[in-house]
């Protein structure tokens, strides 16, 4: 795992706790594996993947073998991500019609891909695409369809929200995405593992377990 630059438990910013997740979640890519990383914060993902590692990137609009952001002189306006992120290609990249990007992603093609979430609940279930507030654009693009079709759906996410109120819960209050179809959630305080057993903390940042047990209040954390 590459080093984090900051110590969890100091204060951060939003984009440092960002980098931070991604960090640990590009450390944990199995190689070679083809990928499609979520709008938004999970696109942070691509930036930290180690060199050599065979991942293959997928993005929704189109195109395998994404490579980093693009900065400077490396940005085309043509070369973008789903979330109209300028990005760099990497040798051997192909693009292809939406239709067919589709296709892999509903076909099981794609080994992972990483979502953001408003809420997970404690059965794997993925809620991310509207809160139900007054006005909310929803924004769900295509998330159900790699939800169900990718053949292992991580979600990066801060565990609790602005309120501090937790996002893993026993039970999703928010619109659903897919049921149970998340294996692991890479937070700002620890890695959780999601299966028929529960919610297991596999790595926990700057806060104790009995201080996780309180915060989650319902949630049951199975043994670790």
């Amino acid at each position: 795992m590459s080093p984090d630059p900051q110590p969890r438990s100091q204060p951060r910013s939003k984009d440092g706790i960002a980098a931070a997740i991604a960090r640990d979640i590009a450390a944990e890519h199995p190689g070679g594996a083809y990928v499609n990383l979520g709008i938004g914060q999970p696109t942070l993902v691509a930036d930290h993947l180690p060199g050599g590692s065979g991942i293959v990137l997928h993005t929704e609009n189109g195109m395998l073998n994404m490579g980093p952001a693009a900065h400077g002189d490396d940005v085309d306006p043509d070369l973008i991500n789903a979330g109209k992120v300028p990005v760099t290609e990497l040798p051997g990249a192909a693009y292809f019609h939406q239709a067919d990007s589709f296709a892999m992603m509903r076909g099981g093609h794609l080994d992972v891909c990483v979502l953001g979430a408003f809420q997970v609940s404690a059965a794997g279930d993925l809620a991310n695409w509207h809160t139900g507030a007054p006005g909310a654009i929803p924004a769900v693009g295509g998330a159900m369809d790699l939800a169900i079709g990718a053949k292992r759906v991580w979600v990066m996410m801060t565990l609790f929200d602005k309120r501090g109120t937790p996002k893993i819960v026993p039970r999703c209050d928010y619109p659903l995405t897919a049921l149970a179809c998340i294996d692991r959630v890479y937070t700002d305080l620890g890695t959780f593992e999601v299966g028929p057993g529960g919610v297991r903390a596999r790595e926990l940042h700057g806060i104790s377990r009995p201080e996780l047990v309180e915060r989650l209040g319902p949630v049951e954390l199975a043994d670790a």
